[in-house]
């Protein structure tokens, strides 16, 4: 059985931005659904293959369907074997920000305990109870760190990777700098800080790892040449078994000091490389989150 119906299931941790995602979604012409019961994923499904109304379909579910959150994994399967292209996204943020969320905001974790006299560490062992619950979920699903991005730029995030092929494995290079932290939802993390630093030159400090003098600077050191190839013959021999392995995204992460230089150069350069073998999206997680 085959249908042309595409459906994003958008998961993760409460206050990780799951509301923005489906804005998103909701603009590039989804119908979206927020926290739908599990048990309803399938007559949900059903009724829009059946009747036809809609041929995209985001749904959001969260940690309130506790108790039946470990059926989705086979459901999804299930689905799959129907022929819906299925995307399974999962919104992540560390604790440290979730819990700034929440304090921003002064709403309840909905696994917290109101009556608990300590409330932050009633919100922490709830955050920590909230992902070892989803943790099954985030294993089969592509996650997306939205710790230090703002709004816009995650709502960028999940329009660029909703619009590469969802048959095909999408190859994700991000760079970042270290001194905010190595992005969680990474698969895999090359860190770079041991090149050489367009950072300490005095005309190239305010610039970035796209612009032309820094990319000079770059290319007349041996170092960098070497880390480049020495990144895209690891990637090259381990992707088509990514591939073979059902993954629809395989998140790169590298990572300098600050994300403004070397991580970047080294970004648009793989990407250049790999977009005529693979779908290929990049982000630059530092430079992104800059006011426009």
């Amino acid at each position: 059985m085959t249908t042309s119906l595409e459906m994003v299931l958008i998961t993760g941790m409460s206050g990780s931005g799951k509301s923005v995602a489906l804005h998103a979604l909701e603009d590039a012409g989804y119908y979206c659904v927020d926290n739908l019961p599990p048990e309803l994923l399938t007559a949900f499904t059903d009724l829009q293959i059946q009747h036809g109304a809609t041929r995209k379909v985001a749904i959001a579910m969260d940690v309130r369907s506790a108790t039946s959150l470990p059926q989705v994994p086979e459901q999804l399967q299930q689905l799959r074997s129907q022929g819906v292209a299925v995307r399974s996204l999962f919104l992540d943020a560390g604790v440290d920000t979730l819990v700034r969320r929440y304090s921003e905001t002064r709403r309840l974790h909905p696994l917290s305990r109101p009556d608990t006299l300590d409330q932050h560490r009633a919100l922490v062992d709830a955050i920590e109870l909230e992902r070892e619950l989803l943790q099954e979920l985030r294993d089969q699903s592509h996650a997306l760190d939205t710790s230090v991005i703002r709004p816009a730029q995650l709502q960028a995030y999940i329009k660029a990777l909703i619009s590469a092929p969802a048959t095909q494995l999408t190859l994700v290079f991000e760079s970042f700098g270290f001194k905010r932290g190595v992005p969680l939802a990474a698969d895999y993390v090359f860190d770079v800080r041991m090149l050489p630093n367009p950072h300490y030159e005095k005309e190239l400090k305010s610039l970035t790892g796209r612009d032309q003098a820094v990319v000079d600077y770059l290319r007349e050191h041996q170092p960098v040449a070497d880390m480049l190839g020495d990144i895209e013959r690891f990637m090259d021999r381990w992707l088509k078994a990514l591939a073979l392995d059902h993954r629809s995204y395989v998140t790169v992460a590298i990572g300098c000091t600050g994300g403004q230089h070397r991580s970047v150069y080294l970004v648009e350069e793989l990407t250049r490389i790999f977009s005529s073998r693979w779908n290929t999206l990049k982000r630059h997680r530092e430079l992104d989150s800059l006011p426009t």
